[in-house]
């Protein structure tokens, strides 16, 4: 089992650790719900350094991620970010991904389980003219979250991070490294995600939790589920996989057919005209928690099977991410869950769940 450079400081946090792909991680410090309701009323902090990053760079390096992502990587500038997906011939997604612009090259951020399968797509489809590197043994990554994020982190950084809009990104001189500073995140609030070599972003760990005028909470793998099920975040693994595409999932959004060829356009434009399955989201209308792999039931029959769902505790309610057949997906469809052999009934919600988010506010 690998260690980030912040296990020993999990350990002094009395952190539950777990195994996750590979890394022995905090699942959790204090409380899941405590964690979760510090990310949307104050400042979290998680580590999430088993993330892997690839550097692309070269002359042909562009036209390769156009070729290898579904979104269109000529509409990102030096210092912007694209969500985007690597997909199979046959439409499968192959991951969900982040690629940053930098002025020299690319760097793409993968799923930790991911990690060497990605790399090994990307190898056998390079070209002649793009140089391909594994930097994640060289990147440590921390996500910093919550309303009150950017001004601690203008303050420890001494920089107008404020000035930082969503999905872009700087790099600022700390101790003698360059961190990498992003205005992204999975939990719908404002935050940060900061990348660095491993002394430091254990300085950078130690000074946010010095910090005196905030409560920082550090946060572990639990809240960081129910934080991006509130805001109906896929989770590779779980909501998207090689058996899935990105119009089933509805990643239509970062899937540009407009673009020119890429990895899987054939396979999905022929996807995007049936009538198959959809992701759906869905609220518990009883006092019920939906899981993974339980059945949806439409019409007394078996339509589809939930991804994810946990109890919300922002909202109070079971929430879950779900497939289904594409007619009974429409928000206001009433399905029901086949929990332990007794169906509960929930409803078909347009997403996301939680929508008072500080994501998309100006700081």
């Amino acid at each position: 089992m690998k260690h980030t450079a912040l296990y020993d400081k999990h350990i002094s946090l009395n952190a539950k650790m777990v195994p996750f792909a590979g890394y022995s991680m905090p699942m959790s410090y204090s409380s899941i719900i405590d964690e979760h309701n510090a990310v949307r009323n104050m400042i979290g902090v998680f580590d999430v350094s088993h993330m892997g990053e690839f550097k692309i760079s070269g002359e042909g390096a562009e036209n390769f991620l156009q070729l290898l992502t579904t979104n269109d990587v000529k509409k990102i500038s030096v210092g912007q970010a694209q969500y985007s997906a690597i997909c199979l011939k046959n439409g499968g997604i192959v991951d969900d991904i982040i690629l940053y612009r930098f002025e020299e090259y690319y760097m793409m951020v993968v799923n930790a389980a991911n990690i060497k399968d990605d790399y090994n797509w990307l190898l056998e489809n390079l070209k002649e003219e793009v140089d391909l590197e594994n930097i994640s043994e060289k990147l440590n990554l921390i996500a910093v979250q919550g309303p009150k994020s950017a001004i601690m982190l203008n303050d420890i950084l001494d920089s107008n991070i404020s000035q930082l809009k969503y999905y872009n990104f700087t790099q600022l001189k700390y101790k003698d490294d360059s961190l990498i500073v992003s205005r992204t995140g999975y939990t719908g609030e404002l935050g940060f995600e900061i990348y660095g070599n491993s002394d430091s972003i254990i300085s950078l760990w130690e000074e946010i939790f010095e910090y005196e005028k905030f409560k920082v909470t550090p946060v572990g793998l639990g809240a960081r589920d129910t934080l991006r099920l509130e805001m109906n975040y896929a989770l590779y693994g779980m909501d998207i996989s090689r058996s899935i595409n990105p119009i089933e999932a509805g990643l239509g959004w970062i899937t540009s057919f407009n673009k020119g060829d890429f990895i899987g356009r054939d396979a999905l434009l022929l996807e995007k005209n049936e009538n198959y399955k959809r992701r759906i989201s869905f609220e518990m209308l009883e006092r019920a928690v939906p899981r993974h792999n339980y059945d949806i039931i439409v019409d007394g029959k078996i339509a589809g099977k939930v991804t994810s769902g946990t109890q919300s505790p922002t909202l109070d309610k079971g929430i879950g991410i779900g497939y289904i057949q594409a007619d009974h997906s429409a928000p206001g469809t009433k399905i029901s869950i086949d929990i332990r052999s007794r169906e509960k009934l929930a409803v078909v919600v347009s997403p996301p769940f939680y929508k008072n988010g500080t994501v998309n506010n100006n700081i």
